[in-house]
C-alpha cells in the first residue's frame, strides 16, 4: 500500500503552484513505512491529495514530485509519456541547430526529478541523482528502450550529490553497447569529439551551445584567450568566427589533445591556435606580470559552489578570476564570463563582476546576457532550473 505524507498547515502553497519539492521541515507526519525511493502520496493538513512523488528519508528534500495528476501511475507508461513530451521540444531544436547531441531530459524541468539524460548520436547517457530515480531505474530503461530502440544506454551516475540521497556512485552499460572512446556529435555545423565514459559530466557541456554560437560575434580578427577550455568548445567557434589567434588553456592534457583534434576534424586553422596545459589562475597572473594583453577573454570555469556553505568562497573565486581577466584585456576588449553555480543567482554574479571591475580599475559595461541552451529548459514552476548565467562585458 502506498505510504502517505501529510504536510504542516500552510506548507502546501508551493505544491499548489506545482513546485516539485517537499522539504523535511514541511512534513507533519508519515503514514506507512516508505523506504528509500518509494512512491508516496502527499496530502495537505486536512487530507486533500496534492501530489505523488518519491520518498528520500536521508535528504532535506524529502519528496520529489513525479506527478500532480492523481490518476497517474508511476510505471513504464508514465516515463514513456514524459520522454515523448520532452522529445517534442528537442526535435525542434535538433532541426534548427543541426544537433546530433543534446539534453533529452533536464530533470525537474522535464517532469522527471533527479534524472538527466543526454543524447550523443545513438547513445543515451543517464545520470540518476535522486532516490526516486534510482528506484524507478527499471521502468526508465524500459521506457527508453521503447522510445529509442536504436540507442544504447549508458549510466554516468558518478556524482557526489547521490550521497545526499543515500546512494553510491554508479557507472556502466544499462542496455546495448559500451560507448567507444570517441563519439562525434555536431552542433551548428561544428563537429565535436565526446568521451562518454571518461569525460566531464556525461561527456560534454551541452548547456553552453548557445553561448558558444554567440561568441562568434566578438572574435573576428581578435586575439582570444579561452580559459578552462576543456575540449575546446568556445575555441572552435572562435576559430570558425575568424579569430587571428586562439589560446586554449586547461589543466587536463587529454582534454587539450581532444581540443586540437576537434579543430582538425572541422578543418579549422589549427596553426592559429595554441593549447596550453596550465592552471588558469596562475597563468592569468603570469600574463599580467608580463604585460601580455588580449582582445577577448572567455572565462567558463567549473562550478565553484556545490553547497551554500561554499558560496562565500565561490564569490571570492569568481571575483578574483574576473579581475585578472579584465587586467589582461586591451582597452575596448571583451570579457565573456560565465557561472554554472546554481546557488549563485544572476544578480549576485553581475555584482561580483562589477566588484571585480572596481578592483581591476577598469570601467565595464554589460552588453549581453547569456543562459543555458534551450534544451536545458526552465519550467515555470521550478525557478531552480536556471543555473547557467553569463555576460558579455565591454571593458574600457
Amino acid at each position: 500500500m502506498t505510504a502517505s505524507i501529510y504536510l504542516v498547515k500552510g506548507r502546501d502553497k508551493s505544491l499548489r503552484r506545482r513546485h516539485p519539492w517537499v522539504f523535511s521541515r514541511g512534513i507533519q507526519r508519515v503514514e506507512g513505512k516508505p523506504e528509500l525511493g518509494d512512491t508516496v502520496d502527499v496530502f495537505d493538513h486536512k487530507g486533500e491529495w496534492l501530489a505523488r512523488g518519491a520518498y528520500s528519508p536521508q535528504s532535506q528534500i524529502r519528496v520529489r514530485v513525479w506527478s500532480f495528476e492523481q490518476n497517474d501511475t508511476i510505471d513504464t507508461a508514465f516515463f514513456i509519456k514524459r520522454l515523448n513530451a520532452a522529445q517534442g521540444l528537442r526535435d525542434i531544436l535538433a532541426e534548427r541547430d543541426g544537433l546530433t547531441g543534446y539534453r533529452l531530459i533536464a530533470a525537474e524541468s522535464d517532469g522527471l526529478p533527479g534524472i538527466t539524460i543526454d543524447r550523443y548520436q545513438d547513445f543515451l547517457v543517464c545520470q540518476l541523482l535522486s532516490a526516486g530515480a534510482e528506484a524507478q531505474k527499471d521502468n526508465l530503461i524500459e521506457a527508453l528502450k521503447t522510445c529509442y530502440p536504436e540507442c544504447s544506454i549508458y549510466e554516468r551516475s558518478d556524482v557526489s550529490v547521490r550521497k545526499k540521497e543515500g546512494l553510491k556512485p554508479r557507472t556502466g552499460v544499462l542496455h546495448g553497447e559500451t560507448p567507444p572512446p570517441v563519439v562525434t556529435i555536431e552542433e551548428n555545423g561544428i563537429k565535436i569529439h565526446v568521451d562518454i565514459v571518461g569525460g566531464h559530466k556525461t561527456g560534454f557541456y551541452l548547456d553552453q551551445r548557445d553561448s558558444r554560437q554567440a561568441a562568434i560575434k566578438y572574435v573576428k580578427g581578435k586575439r582570444v584567450l579561452n580559459c578552462f577550455c576543456y575540449t575546446g568548445g568556445f575555441g572552435l567557434y572562435a576559430l570558425k568566427g575568424g579569430a587571428d589567434k586562439v589560446i586554449n588553456v586547461d589543466v587536463s592534457q587529454p582534454a587539450l589533445d581532444t581540443a586540437r583534434q576537434n579543430a582538425e576534424i572541422n578543418g579549422l586553422p589549427v596553426e592559429n591556435a595554441e593549447f596550453v596545459n596550465a592552471d588558469v589562475f596562475k597563468l592569468l597572473r603570469e600574463y599580467r606580470e608580463r604585460g601580455e594583453l588580449f582582445d577577448v577573454v572567455i572565462m567558463d570555469p567549473p562550478k565553484f559552489a556545490e553547497s551554500k556553505a561554499q558560496l562565500v568562497g565561490a564569490c571570492r573565486g569568481y571575483k578574483d578570476i574576473n579581475m585578472l581577466a579584465m587586467q589582461i584585456l586591451k582597452p575596448g576588449g571583451t570579457l565573456l564570463t560565465y557561472s554554472c553555480s546554481g546557488l549563485m543567482d544572476s544578480n549576485l554574479f553581475q555584482k561580483i563582476v562589477a566588484d571585480a571591475a572596481l578592483d581591476a580599475k577598469r570601467d565595464v559595461q554589460f552588453i549581453e546576457r547569456f543562459s543555458q541552451a534551450a534544451d536545458h529548459p526552465l519550467d515555470s514552476a521550478y525557478p531552480e532550473g536556471f543555473y547557467l548565467k553569463g555576460f558579455a562585458c565591454y571593458v574600457k
